[in-house]
């Protein structure tokens, strides 16, 4: 899975970087994390923050390459669960005159880190119990503004592969808003 979402990225930055404008940018936001069939659990407020590119297909469509920390997992009475992944989703991006846009498309998470922290200030490591990568599909909407070369988005990330090595239901999920920021088009 891993080298077909690589294959796929340099493949479209191949194919169509040669005449594209394609723009790089960075992003930020705050993420609203839960982990699914986890009983109790609240959602556990933390941040992502990355990069992206943003390769025009025609006036209306592009690919969005994105690499992002995020700080997923879920909170709970006596502590939480944090996950930190770098996520990597290729987005498929429709954008209408006036600035609106809508996305979708797949995303890979690579585990960087596990942990259970307590209230009382204790840590464990949870890794060993985690897959090392996390599969989501993504749904977003949000508002470009081309004047201030700045947009505001929302998008839900919907788990779709089970996150422990033991084979269990638990799933990510997280809702997302933020804000990015691209430069101006490459080769202007």
């Amino acid at each position: 899975m891993k080298k077909l979402a690589f294959l796929l990225t340099v493949l479209t930055v191949s194919v169509f970087g040669a005449n594209a404008q394609i723009q790089l940018g960075f992003k930020a936001g705050a993420n609203f994390a839960s982990i699914t069939d986890n009983t109790g659990g609240k959602t556990l407020v933390s941040f992502n923050a990355g990069i992206l590119a943003k390769i025009p297909l025609t006036d209306a469509l592009s690919l969005q390459p994105e690499a992002v920390y995020s700080g997923q997992g879920v909170k709970g009475d006596g502590g939480k669960i944090a996950l930190n992944y770098i996520n990597i989703p290729v987005l498929l991006t429709y954008t209408l005159p006036a600035g609106l846009f809508f996305q979708t498309g797949p995303q890979l998470g690579f585990l960087l880190s596990a942990k259970a922290k307590g209230t009382d200030g204790t840590s464990e490591d949870l890794k060993p119990l985690f897959k090392s990568t996390d599969f989501a599909w993504v749904f977003g909407t949000g508002v470009f503004i081309p004047a201030a070369n700045v947009g505001f988005n929302a998008r839900y990330n919907l788990g779709i592969s089970s996150l422990g090595k033991d084979g269990g239901t638990s799933k990510n999920s997280v809702f997302q808003v933020g804000m990015f920021f691209l430069l101006h088009a490459a080769g202007k």
